[in-house]
């Protein structure tokens, strides 16, 4: 068979849904399998608060293949609104999926937030790959066990060892995945790494720097929306955001001493902005203090969640 008789390799594509209890390391994982920040990370619980989407899509002409990454919220036991329709965001994503991965901290003991997760992946009668993260960290004749303990709730196919954050396993990861994907034309062009607009990604950007330099000092209940965004004729983006705290006292701890912390937070994530964007970016950042933002459904629909998510019984 000579090269013009021979067939064009078939194009496959597919969803993963990335499940796991909150610290797990979706968002880490998502970002290492695509090679770019497009999902935030901090040490603080719970921070992702929608469903992200990352595309990965092989270099290999011989094997073309697009895989859309979902990372959603870690899945806890929801106690406000926001809690509830963060859970369902992440529970929803299953409906999209062609194959789903439930991502578990090899360095933490099989909890009940896990088991949570497993009952209810029983319950709906779901099979996953089973990936174990942070092996780096793990002793090696630790993870058998522990591996062997999630296969034998019957809906473990395939397990996998890798870690995010050094990439070790990652490929295998890929590839295993790729192999599951159903023939397809690519949902998204080569070069397309998320679908997440530029201003609720740099929102993220910004909420991010506010967990990562106040931690322990901010209480949950904070966020970030875009107000404006502007591009100068030079390329560059003029952007404005507010940062939406739940109580009066937690305004000054956003401020800092005469604006000394809202001035670190603005230049760190303008300067991951600028990277994110590849132009130079202007941020001007405001507080606000909205005791209420939690039930406003604006910000739900903003960040696609569903205000009425309803109340487990």
């Amino acid at each position: 068979m000579n090269d013009k008789t021979k067939k064009a390799p078939v194009s496959r594509a597919g969803f993963v849904a990335i499940l796991g209890a909150p610290n797990a390391g979706k968002s880490t994982l998502l970002n290492k399998l695509v090679g770019q920040k497009i999902s935030i990370t901090s040490p603080k619980p719970q921070t992702t608060r929608m469903k992200v989407t990352g595309v990965w899509t092989s270099e290999k002409k011989s094997n073309p293949t697009q895989i859309v990454f979902l990372d959603t919220p870690g899945i806890f036991e929801p106690k406000r609104r926001l809690d509830r329709s963060m859970v369902q965001a992440a529970w929803q994503t299953l409906e999209d999926a062609d194959a789903i991965v439930l991502l578990v901290d090899a360095g933490v003991k099989l909890g009940e937030k896990v088991q949570t997760i497993v009952d209810e992946l029983s319950r709906r009668k779901k099979r996953v790959t089973l990936a174990l993260n942070k092996i780096d960290e793990v002793a090696r004749g630790k993870l058998l066990p522990l591996a062997q303990q999630l296969h034998d709730s019957g809906i473990v196919d395939d397990v996998l060892m890798i870690s995010a954050k050094t990439g070790d396993g990652v490929d295998d990861f890929l590839k295993h995945l790729s192999a599951q994907m159903p023939e397809s034309p690519w949902y998204y062009e080569e070069d397309q790494l998320s679908d997440l607009p530029s201003q609720i990604h740099a929102a993220e950007i910004t909420r991010e720097q506010l967990y990562r330099q106040l931690q322990q000092e901010l209480p949950y209940a904070a966020t970030v929306v875009p107000e404006s965004w502007e591009t100068k004729k030079d390329g560059s983006a003029v952007i404005r955001q507010i940062i939406v705290v739940a109580r009066k006292a937690h305004k000054p701890i956003v401020l800092g001493a005469a604006g000394a912390r809202i001035k670190a937070i603005g230049e760190a994530a303008r300067k991951d902005i600028t990277k994110f964007l590849g132009h130079p970016a202007h941020l001007f950042l405001e507080v606000k203090v909205d005791e209420n933002w939690q039930d406003r459904p604006e910000f739900y629909q903003m960040f696609g969640l569903e205000f009425k998510a309803p109340v487990k019984k």
